[in-house]
């Protein structure tokens, strides 16, 4: 059993070694004349500016650059798993073409290509053959040991095999045993080597500013989220206020004024509306004390998340049970984040899940809060444009955290969040 396993993972690993070879042959002889064609094109439409022709040709040679990048990208990741970002800066739709020039040629991603096409050309074209030489050069080798070689050496002068003179049967076998050892090197490094030839295509044409951009738009995203969120919540927080306490505190202020005349003419009807009065006070002052549970409730900030959350499932109608595994507390941003994060979803599950139970965990590794809430219900939870699961993923966002769903048919869900955070 061991010795086909073993067998299987020479066999397998052969195939990688004649795909790499293959795919590197590609690059090298497909997408050279390519990008020597790319770089001239661009050089010569960039000179051609001040005459105005360059204008016009501009562009459309830097789009061509950039589609042409993008394949390498897309190459990288689907050949070698090695992702490289594309970060060009978006151009204003019907703009003209010489808005389009000048926005282009002042995209630090455009020069980042051209210093791409320079490497491409020259070592990226070399780590790209090197994978197809070191694997069918060794036959030409194979093929002299064999006797060609007498062929090729009739007119006396020998035929140079790499570093070795082939002029009669012992050089020959010289050359056959360079061929085994350059067969031996395809074995191991032909892989290895179209690898290499993707990180440097990601070091040159990726870099550094690719992350920051990448990062950059999250960021702006995350904060733009984060400023509508907070807006929403203050439309919800006054519009509480107008329909539940504000209106129950005028109700009682009209009561008083009648009471106010009452009082001495009709004693017992006074006393109904001081008694209804007393009655609006007592649902108006609840309304405030679930207005401010709602807007961080009391219990999150005296003894912390994990106490939040299980205050919160006793008031759910099913039986939650609530697992939590947290040393310390986060800051009072992410504690708030998360709180009302496991509050939306817990309330999704009572509402839409059609569950018995529900599980919730809390615990805190490897610099991560994890929450996981898991009901038994019917399944089909999915993140999307107006699920309460959106807005929970918004929020997560904002601190970096991020939120996962696995809800098969017929379930059981198991909603997960990740929040990077240190505990005190």
């Amino acid at each position: 059993m061991n010795t086909d396993t073993k067998s299987d993972g020479v066999r397998a690993h052969v195939r990688e070694v004649v795909l790499a070879a293959v795919r590197g042959l590609v690059l090298a002889l497909a997408m050279l004349p390519v990008a020597v064609l790319c770089f001239t094109l661009t050089l010569v439409s960039v000179a051609l500016i001040p005459l105005g022709l360059g204008i016009v040709t501009t562009p459309a040679v830097l789009g061509g650059v950039r589609e042409f990048a993008d394949t390498r990208r897309r190459l990288a990741a689907e050949w070698c798993g090695i992702p490289i970002r594309s970060s060009y800066r978006p151009l204003p739709e019907g703009a003209n073409p010489w808005t389009r020039t000048v926005l282009m040629l002042g995209d630090p991603a455009t020069w980042r290509d051209m210093r791409w096409l320079l490497a491409d050309m020259t070592a990226g074209f070399v780590t790209a053959l090197l994978p197809a030489v070191l694997l069918f050069y060794p036959f030409e080798g194979f093929a002299v040991a064999a006797g060609l070689w007498r062929v090729v050496s009739a007119d006396g002068h020998p035929y140079w095999y790499g570093f070795v003179p082939v002029s009669d049967q012992p050089t020959a076998l010289g050359a056959a045993a360079t061929a085994a050892v350059l067969l031996f090197a395809a074995y191991h490094l032909a892989p290895r080597l179209l690898t290499a030839h993707f990180r440097l295509t990601r070091a040159v044409l990726g870099g550094d500013q690719g992350e920051l951009v990448e990062r950059v738009r999250v960021l702006t995203e995350t904060r733009r989220d984060a400023v509508d969120t907070s807006a929403a919540e203050l439309r919800r927080i006054e519009r509480d206020l107008h329909d539940g306490a504000q209106a129950r505190l005028v109700a009682m202020g009209m009561d008083l004024g009648t009471v106010e005349m009452l009082v001495e003419r009709d004693p017992a009807r006074a006393k109904q509306l001081l008694a209804q009065a007393r009655r609006n006070s007592a649902e108006a002052l609840e309304e405030l004390r679930d207005l401010v549970r709602g807007i961080h409730p009391p219990v999150l900030a005296e003894r912390g998340l994990g106490d939040a959350v299980r205050a919160l499932a006793l008031r759910l109608p099913l039986p939650t049970e609530v697992a939590v595994e947290l040393p310390g507390r986060a800051d009072a941003p992410v504690e708030s984040a998360a709180y009302f994060a496991v509050s939306e979803v817990l309330t999704n599950a009572v509402k839409h899940s059609g569950a018995d139970r529900i599980w919730a965990d809390l615990h805190h590794t490897d610099g991560m809060l994890r929450i996981t809430v898991t009901d038994d219900g019917k399944g089909g939870a999915a993140v999307g444009a107006g699920s309460g699961l959106a807005g929970v993923e918004r929020r997560l966002g904002t601190f970096d955290g991020v939120l996962a769903v696995s809800s098969p048919a017929g379930g059981p869900t198991m909603v997960t969040m990740e929040i990077p955070c240190a505990l005190s």
